[in-house]
């Protein structure tokens, strides 16, 4: 499951159809990322180049391989694939394929928490809420009542990775505000 070293996080940051809690909380993005050891490069995109701006990035940097963490979706992998291609990197997917209740489990009991920054109406209650090996069980149980993917492959929640094996310390937090956007749920912290 894990690739290690990883030599880069780039965080790409454009506008996104609702809210992003990614964007909501750069900050602490950045800050675990660094606790996991991981540089990180932030860019921002601009729209409708947002494709383009990324192979361009990808190139500067040099990078000669790219991971990414896509499950089943298919749109995004082959999206991830000819940016990829037109940066003249290799693409790594090492989740592909794995079955996301399985897949659940193991990210838990490898001691990765993250914290629930963003979740549809149908996941409302894990709004600022911890996945942990002690959570990992009720996800599965509410995502499968929900009709909905339990790792949120499909947009239904977004995460904050806030302790994992890599990470030097746990990611301090505190939450600072509760918001509902066009029916979603976010989470601001600092």
């Amino acid at each position: 499951m894990q690739r290690w070293p990883v030599d880069l996080g780039l965080v790409l940051v454009y506008r996104f159809p609702r809210p992003s809690p990614h964007l909501l909380n750069l900050g602490k993005t950045v800050e675990t990322l660094n606790l996991a050891g991981i540089p990180v490069v932030v860019a921002r995109l601009h729209r409708g180049r947002e494709r383009e701006e990324t192979v361009e990035i990808l190139r500067r940097l040099g990078a000669d391989e790219v991971v990414a963490g896509d499950v089943y979706v298919e749109d995004h992998l082959r999206y991830m694939e000819a940016v990829a291609a037109d940066a003249g990197a290799r693409l790594s997917e090492p989740l592909w394929g794995m079955d996301p209740v399985e897949l659940a489990y193991r990210e838990a009991e490898a001691g990765i928490e993250a914290l629930f920054t963003g979740v549809d109406a149908r996941l409302s209650r894990w709004l600022g809420r911890v996945f942990s090996r002690d959570t990992v069980e009720e996800l599965v149980e509410d995502a499968k009542r929900a009709g909905v993917d339990p790792l949120g492959e499909q947009g239904e929640y977004h995460t904050l990775v806030i302790d994992s094996p890599r990470h030097e310390e746990r990611l301090p937090y505190q939450v600072v505000e509760k918001l509902e956007i066009q029916g979603y749920h976010l989470l601001r912290v600092v």
